[in-house]
């Protein structure tokens, strides 16, 4: 099983942990995650970090796809992915929720489903360079006939050769887009992928594989989940530093109609507390939203408490469908001991 390290968006200030991508670097880790919303972005943290680094691989977790123009998103992980010497830059889409969509990126929330498609086709056409760009998507038109242009929209060509094999993947959790996912990406950031759930997710992926017809598989495409470690000797406090996260995602990252996270917990078998955790929530109370989080579904989402505790609940996610594991932690102890637990072997050299 590869790991990868998770260092999603900044709070307040600006806190890129360096040392710690370096350290995961020299121990093994396979690839290093960024993330936005709507404050620090997702790609020039892997601008610096593939300065500062040397083998590791540099994804984004995801970009939002209405965040920039797909030509804009394929201009910037080409040139990182150039700058950091080819090869180890992974470009994560999705499509985030409404209100972040409209209220902040100022884009209609449109067809989330062909914002994707149109997307990855037209970055892929970018970095291929076969012909002048032009794209005829029911999202996005490329040159744009839109209300206000001129018409006089050239189809161009890249003046940087960028790699044209950059591998997109897609953060997806509903049917339509795993499916999708499964057709056109090279791999999957899923949302809520824990061990026992797999089952949910691969007749989708196997449905997405038939219809693309090109030898497509498991074989050959790219799993990418994601697990909270906290080393604690209190596995409780552990689990309920974890709690606030939740609280904020299921209770008020979303329209009260339309909110992925709270959907998956209800599907999941907890709706009386997802429903209460976003009442709570969208009524200011957010301390109680968090206190009304179940134990068990931070305990499934994440490896808490003492390191024998995490080792003994580590064996479960080498057998959950994915073929890596993005660890999400803020404990530089955390990154070495899932080191250890996982048998990463560090490159020689390091």
């Amino acid at each position: 099983m590869k790991l990868g390290l998770s260092i999603g968006y900044s709070g307040a200030q600006m806190d890129l942990p360096v040392e710690r991508v370096q350290r995961a670097e020299k121990l093994g880790y396979d690839s290093v995650w960024t993330a936005e919303a709507y404050g620090s972005d997702a790609i020039t943290p892997l601008a610096y970090l593939a300065a500062v680094t040397s083998r590791i691989k540099l994804g984004t977790g995801i970009i939002q796809v209405s965040a920039r123009t797909a030509a804009n998103a394929a201009m910037s992980a080409g040139t990182v992915d150039a700058m950091a010497g080819g090869g180890r830059f992974i470009a994560g889409l999705g499509v985030s929720g409404p209100q972040i969509v409209e209220g902040w990126y100022g884009q209609p929330w449109g067809k989330p489903y062909y914002w994707l498609k149109d997307y990855t086709e037209i970055m892929r056409k970018v970095w291929e360079r076969e012909e002048g760009l032009t794209h005829d998507g029911k999202q996005i038109q490329l040159p744009t006939t839109a209300e206000g242009s001129m018409g006089v929209g050239k189809p161009l060509k890249s003046i940087l050769h960028m790699n044209p094999k950059i591998p997109i993947y897609f953060g997806a959790g509903n049917e339509a887009t795993v499916r999708l996912c499964g057709e056109i990406a090279d791999g999957w950031l899923p949302l809520g992928l824990v061990p026992g759930t797999f089952d949910e997710y691969k007749p989708w992926l196997e449905q997405g594989f038939e219809r693309a017809g090109n030898g497509k598989s498991f074989d050959n495409f790219e799993i990418q989940a994601s697990v909270f470690v906290d080393i604690d000797d209190d596995v409780q406090a552990a689990l309920d530093r974890l709690k606030p996260r939740e609280a904020l995602y299921i209770g008020g990252m979303g329209h009260k109609d339309k909110n992925y996270h709270k959907d998956m917990m209800v599907r999941r078998g907890f709706g009386d507390a997802a429903e209460r955790i976003q009442e709570l929530y969208l009524e200011g109370h957010k301390d109680e939203a968090a206190a009304a989080v179940p134990d068990e579904w931070v305990d499934a989402k994440s490896l808490c408490g003492p390191p024998a505790r995490i080792r003994q609940r580590y064996a479960p996610w080498e057998t959950c469908g994915a073929t890596s594991v993005t660890v999400r932690t803020g404990q530089d102890p955390a990154v070495d001991l899932m080191a250890e637990v996982a048998r990463l072997n560090p490159p020689r050299g390091d």
